[in-house]
Order: structure tokens, then sequence, then C-alpha cells
């Protein structure tokens, strides 16, 4: 008789291995949920304009971020100090160009919610030249299943390509969740590890799709600063932080310069496999 090999921890499924954490989880999130401030979406106008250093001379680079929180600016003021109107300024120093901003978005929205939202209000919002998605954090707490996730980055990305006006695609990657004050451990912990999966999900399925994904740097939880008061969502220096990143990955240095060269296709079109310019950690 052949001797079956003992049960190792690799062998078990990870829904079972939190099996005996399951109590431990469920009152850390009902006391995480209750002890969190709830922080609105920024406030003042939903678009913009960063004058360039030449305005007048070229048409103006379209930018739109659609998302959730993080889109909406929970945790800043406003729009204009918020993801959107921080990613406009470094973009338009990097293209040397004016950049006009859009934000579209809703507080709490899935990914699924999101490209109903794009594919409703696209129009309205006309051709962009790039489109920033920030998605994933309540696809993460309602435990969406990685597989029908693909699915829904996939048809994300689809629905902001041809919504506008074949725009270029860039999907923010998850945020280092296993780092976030807010959450204590083991329930960081938990679900850090899956949004690390999700990012790899998230990373494929852009691809595939014709996106760029790009990965936050998880240095950026190391300074307080940068959250908000909720431990959750990021301060107004936490967006101008991650949009400076996205504005390099989107328009990265060419030939030692610092710019790149404004068009309707996108800066990276021709090449989504970029490089991300990360900090070092502290």
């Amino acid at each position: 008789m052949t001797m079956k090999r003992p049960l190792s921890p690799a062998h078990v499924p990870q829904s079972l291995a939190l099996v005996p954490l399951a109590p431990v989880l469920a009152v850390q999130a009902w006391r995480t949920v209750r002890r969190t401030p709830r922080l609105d979406p920024a406030s003042g106008a939903e678009r913009g304009l960063v004058p360039g250093p030449r305005h007048g001379a070229a048409p103006a680079y379209r930018l739109v971020v659609v998302g959730e929180s993080t889109a909406v600016g929970v945790g800043a003021a406003e729009h204009a100090r918020a993801l959107p109107g921080f990613l406009a300024e470094a973009l338009a120093a990097r293209l040397r160009c004016a950049v006009t901003w859009t934000v579209a978005g809703e507080n709490g929205a899935t990914a699924r919610r999101v490209a109903r939202l794009a594919r409703g209000r696209a129009g309205g919002h006309g051709h962009a030249d790039l489109v920033v998605a920030t998605v994933g954090i309540n696809d993460l707490i309602r435990r969406r299943a990685l597989d029908r996730w693909a699915d829904d980055v996939a048809d994300l990305v689809a629905v902001l390509r041809g919504g506008f006006g074949d725009a270029s695609v860039l999907v923010a990657g998850m945020p280092p969740v296993h780092r976030f004050p807010a959450l204590p451990r083991p329930l960081r912990t938990v679900l850090g590890a899956r949004a690390r999966r999700m990012d790899r999900v998230t990373r494929e399925a852009a691809h595939a799709a014709g996106a760029v994904h790009v990965p936050m740097d998880e240095a950026l939880a190391d300074d307080r600063a940068l959250f908000a008061a909720d431990g959750f969502h990021p301060s107004a220096a936490g967006y101008r932080a991650w949009a400076n990143d996205l504005a390099r990955a989107a328009v990265p240095a060419r030939g030692g310069g610092d710019g790149g060269t404004p068009g309707t296709a996108g800066p990276w079109r021709a090449n989504r496999e970029m490089p991300v310019r990360r900090r070092s950690a502290r």
C-alpha cells in the first residue's frame, strides 16, 4: 500500500487555513468599521486646467481619472488638491503643455460599478488622451473571486478605451493594505495578502486588455503623514506623492530628459512594459 504524504500547510486551502481566525477577523472588522472616521469625498470643481509653460501654443493634454474613493478624493479637501489635480500638475510639468483634468467616480464603487458609470458618462466627457483608473479596494472588501475580478478589470479597460476616444488607459495597482494604520493584525495581514494576489491578477488582466498596470510604491506607507485621518485613505500629501509616481510611469523620462512628447495616442502607448520609478524603502 502506498503511504500518503502528511498534509503540510502548503496543501491547505487558504480559506480553510483562515477558519480558526474567522471569529477574530470578524470582530476586528466590526471594530475597525465602528472606530474609523467616515471621510467625505473631495469637494470643488470636478474638472480643471493646469496651464503649461506655453499655454495656448498647443492643444491641452486631456486627463480623466475614474474609480472609487481615491478617484473622488476621500481624504482631501478638494479635487484640485487630490489625485486628479496633482496628477494633472505632474503631467503638465513632464509634458511641458497644458493639461485638462476630469474626475468621474463614486465612493464605495466596485470595478463593475465604475465600468457602468464610465459607460454612461464617457460621451459627456468627450475624448481623452489618458484615463487613470483606481479600483480594487471595494472588491477586496467584498471578496470578489479572482477569476471574476480578472473579467471585471478587462471589461473596465475595454469600456475606458472605447468610451474615451480610444484613450490610453493606466490602471493603478492595489495599495499596500498590509501596512494600513487603520487595520489591526491579523486582519491587516489577511487583507494585505489578498490584495497582493488581486494586484497580480490586475497586472495580467490590464496588460491583456491593452492597458498599463502601475504598482503602488509600498514606501508611501512608511510616512503616516501620507495617510488621511482615517488611516485608510491618502491625505493631500499622499495623493501628491502617488500622483508623481503615476506621472513618472505615464511619461517616462526620455534620453535623460524630464518630459515626454504629448500626443493624442498617449505618451506610452507604444511601450506597455515601461519601467516604473520607485522610491527606495526607508
